[in-house]
C-alpha cells in the first residue's frame, strides 16, 4: 500500500491502548500490534477466502449444516465473478452484484483497508454479517445529502435516528480519486471508527438492522458491500482481540483512552473482604479474586446501600458453575425475592442446564425477565459485565454486547408465585453475591452511582 496516510504505514501507532490508561486500570500495557499481527483477508492476487451474500440475517445461513453451507456458497461464486476482480494487488467491484464476503468468520477485531469510489457511489462494510459502517458520496451533488451523507462517511448508518454512532463525529472523506484508509475495533456490539486518521465512531453499539430486539451476532464475517457505483479496495488486514484485551477495551469505554470512560469506585480491593457482610466464611480471595468456595457460598453482601448505579465487574465461570448478583438486597432473605432480583450468574452451555426456563440463563432477572444467550466467553474466560439499574430498569451488557433492557416493574407473568417477589420493586439496597455451592470467581468489582442528569 502507498505512504498516503493508509492502514498499514500507521499501524503501529493506530493499534495501541494508551499505557497510562491501562495502567490506571490495574492492567499491564499489551505489546504493540504490529504488522505480523494481522492477517491478509484479501491475498492481492484473487478471490480465495472470499463468497458472495447480500444483505441477509446472517444467523439464517450460519444455522445451515456444513453440506448445506458448502452449496449455497458455490452458487454465489458465478455473481462474484461477474462483477468482482483483482488488478495490481487492488479488489474491484463494478458496483453490482453480490457482496464480497469473507469464508472466515470473527467476533472482536481490528480491521484495516483503503478504499476509493467514485461520484455517485454508496457501498459499505457489514461486520460479522450486519450493516454497515457506510461508504458513500458525501457531496451535495451526490443527492444523498437528506439521509446524512453532507455528515461524511464511516458512520454506523442502519443505527435508529439519534443513535450514538448514526452519524460520524466529523466528515473526514477524500476527494475522489484518493485512497481511504479505514480502522475499525468491534468488541462485542460496539464499534470504534477511525476514516483517515480521524475518530468518526466512538465506542458505540452497532444495532441489529436484521431485528432490533436482538443484539448483533458473536461472530461472522467481513462483508464489503457494492452499491450503485464502482469501488475499490486493498490491504484488508485484520487482527483478532483475545479476552484480555477486550475487556481492557470494556473497561476504558472504547480503544486509546488515555483514562476511563467512566470513573468507577472499587467495592472490593482485591485482598480482602473490607466492606463486605453475611456469608464472609462461604467465600475467599484467590489470585486477588474474590471466590465462592467450592461446596459453601452463601449470600455475600456489600456494606454499602445503592440506589440508581451502573456496576461493573468480571466474573470466571467454572463448567456448571452457577452464582448471582444479588441488586438492591435488603440484608437477609432469598435475593432472587426478598431483593430487587438475583442477576443470573451462570455457565450456560453445560448440559445439566440446557432445559431450564429462559428466565434462568445468564444475565436473566431470575424468574422475571429472559437475558439473550450465546454472549459468554469460553468456560474459564474472564467475562465482562456492566449493569445499570434506573428506576425499576435493569440493563445488562455482557462482553460488549446488551442482553438485557427491561423495566421489570411492567413483567406480567412471573416464574412461579408473584407473592416470592416480595422485593422486586425496591428502588434501594446492597449488592452482592449468591453463591450455590460453586467456585465462581469475581474480580474488579466496582460501582458509579447515578449523579443527577443521568
Amino acid at each position: 500500500m502507498a505512504n498516503d496516510g493508509n492502514a498499514r504505514s500507521t499501524t503501529m501507532s493506530r493499534s495501541l491502548f494508551a499505557g497510562a490508561a491501562l495502567t490506571a486500570l490495574g492492567l499491564a500495557a499489551p505489546a504493540a500490534a504490529g504488522d505480523e499481527e494481522f492477517t491478509d483477508l484479501f491475498n492481492g492476487e484473487d478471490l480465495r477466502g472470499w463468497w458472495g451474500a447480500g444483505t441477509e440475517d446472517p444467523r439464517g445461513w450460519q444455522a445451515l449444516d456444513e453440506g448445506a453451507l458448502a452449496a449455497k456458497r458455490r452458487a454465489s461464486l458465478g455473481d462474484i465473478a461477474a462483477h468482482w476482480r483483482v488488478e495490481d494487488g487492488v479488489l474491484i467491484n463494478d458496483g453490482e452484484g453480490l457482496f464480497l464476503t469473507s469464508e472466515r468468520q470473527f467476533e472482536d477485531f481490528e480491521l484495516l483497508l483503503d478504499y476509493k469510489t467514485v461520484a455517485g457511489a454508496d457501498s459499505g462494510i457489514y461486520l460479522r454479517g450486519c450493516p454497515q459502517v457506510q461508504i458513500w458520496d458525501t457531496t451535495e451533488a451526490g443527492g444523498k445529502w437528506k439521509i446524512g451523507a453532507d455528515k461524511g462517511s464511516g458512520g454506523l448508518w442502519n443505527n435508529s435516528p439519534g443513535a450514538p454512532g448514526k452519524d460520524p463525529l466529523v466528515k473526514a472523506d477524500r476527494a475522489f480519486g484518493e485512497w481511504n484508509a479505514v480502522r475499525i475495533v468491534m468488541v462485542g456490539s460496539r464499534v470504534s471508527v477511525w476514516l483517515n486518521g480521524k475518530l468518526v465512531v466512538d465506542h458505540a453499539v452497532l444495532e441489529n438492522y436484521f431485528g432490533r430486539a436482538r443484539p448483533v451476532p458473536r461472530r461472522g464475517p467481513i462483508q464489503l458491500q457494492t452499491h450503485g457505483g464502482q469501488i475499490r479496495w486493498r490491504g484488508v488486514r485484520l487482527r483478532e482481540i483475545d479476552a484480555e484485551e477486550a475487556n481492557a477495551i470494556l473497561r476504558a469505554g472504547g480503544p486509546e483512552r488515555d483514562e476511563p470512560r467512566e470513573a468507577f469506585e472499587a467495592l472490593f480491593d482485591g485482598a480482602s473482604l473490607a466492606g463486605w457482610k453475611g456469608a464472609t466464611d462461604g467465600y475467599e480471595i484467590v489470585d486477588g479474586a474474590l471466590a465462592c468456595k467450592a461446596g459453601s457460598g452463601g449470600n455475600l453482601f456489600h456494606e454499602r446501600v445503592l440506589g440508581d448505579c451502573t456496576l461493573e465487574l468480571e466474573i470466571q465461570l467454572p463448567p456448571g458453575g452457577n452464582n448471582g448478583l444479588a441488586l438492591r438486597y435488603p440484608g437477609a432473605g432469598n435475593p432472587a425475592y426478598a431483593g430487587m432480583c438475583e442477576l443470573q450468574v451462570l455457565e450456560n452451555t453445560h448440559p445439566k442446564y440446557a432445559e431450564l426456563d429462559p428466565r434462568q440463563y445468564h444475565g436473566s432477572a431470575y424468574g422475571q425477565v429472559a437475558a439473550e444467550r450465546g454472549y459468554q466467553r469460553a468456560v474459564g474466560a474472564w467475562n465482562h459485565q456492566r449493569v445499570t439499574l434506573s428506576g425499576h430498569r435493569i440493563t445488562v451488557e455482557l462482553n460488549g454486547t446488551p442482553i438485557l433492557d427491561h423495566d421489570i416493574s411492567t413483567v406480567e407473568e412471573l416464574m412461579g408465585s408473584p407473592d416470592h417477589y416480595a422485593g422486586r420493586l425496591r428502588t434501594s439496597g446492597h449488592f452482592g453475591f449468591a453463591g450455590h455451592g460453586d467456585p465462581v470467581r469475581f474480580r474488579r468489582i466496582g460501582v458509579r452511582e447515578a449523579q443527577q442528569g443521568d
